[in-house]
């Protein structure tokens, strides 16, 4: 028969963060508790001592998963096992997880075609690989009288590369810069995944 385990350690969330473990066994000091069996069945209102005896019989524990109702909710289930999918759940999403990454890529207003061209290839590298890009006209000197070659600028670089990325953030005026965000169309996290699946493939191909 499972010794009844009261241990209460702190556990990191999915989120990084660390919080508390619910309170099992015989931490969960109240009167009576609404049970919940180990398949989802609901048994009802019954009182601690029957539900600790019903987790002993199961070889089970208690764990009180909603202690703000009244009375509070617990649930017949292998604590240890929880916790280990529970980790196993957070590891995974922790691996999944990609950080956004915001390029910059710097134009004249009167850039000449080769230098757009390559600095187009270069946005177009980044949005395919997932990240942003913030596209930033410098004016100089009697530049900033014509802020409309900048706008005219990223509007046509925004049609450019319309087919890997959208606009996030509409041309505007900072100081004696104009300023556009480009988003990509394909999340990183899909990049990622599709990429792996065509290692996989190709793996099993050898």
């Amino acid at each position: 028969m499972r010794a009844l385990v009261c241990n209460q350690v702190k556990l990191p969330t999915e989120g990084g963060a660390i919080s508390v473990e619910p309170r099992i066994n015989e931490r969960i000091r109240v009167p009576e508790v609404r049970l919940v069996g180990p398949a989802g069945e609901q048994v009802g209102i019954v009182r601690i001592e029957d539900a600790l005896r019903l987790a002993q019989e199961s070889d089970l524990d208690l764990v009180e998963v909603a202690p703000n109702s009244r009375p509070p909710v617990c649930k017949l289930m292998d604590f240890g096992k929880f916790k280990y999918e529970a980790a196993m759940k957070a590891r995974e999403t922790r691996r999944n997880q990609t950080n956004v990454i915001i390029k910059e890529m710097k134009l004249r207003p009167k850039i000449d075609p080769h230098d757009y061209g390559t600095k187009k290839g270069h946005i177009e590298r980044f949005l395919k690989a997932g990240d942003k890009v913030k596209v930033t006209i410098m004016f100089r000197g009697r530049e900033q009288s014509r802020p409309e070659l900048g706008f005219r600028l990223l509007q046509k670089l925004a049609e450019d590369v319309a087919e890997l990325g959208v606009v996030e953030s509409a041309p505007k005026q900072d100081g004696r810069n104009m300023i556009m965000v480009i988003s990509p169309l394909r999340k990183k996290s899909d990049i990622k995944s599709a990429a792996d699946a065509k290692a996989a493939a190709a793996d099993d191909e050898n």
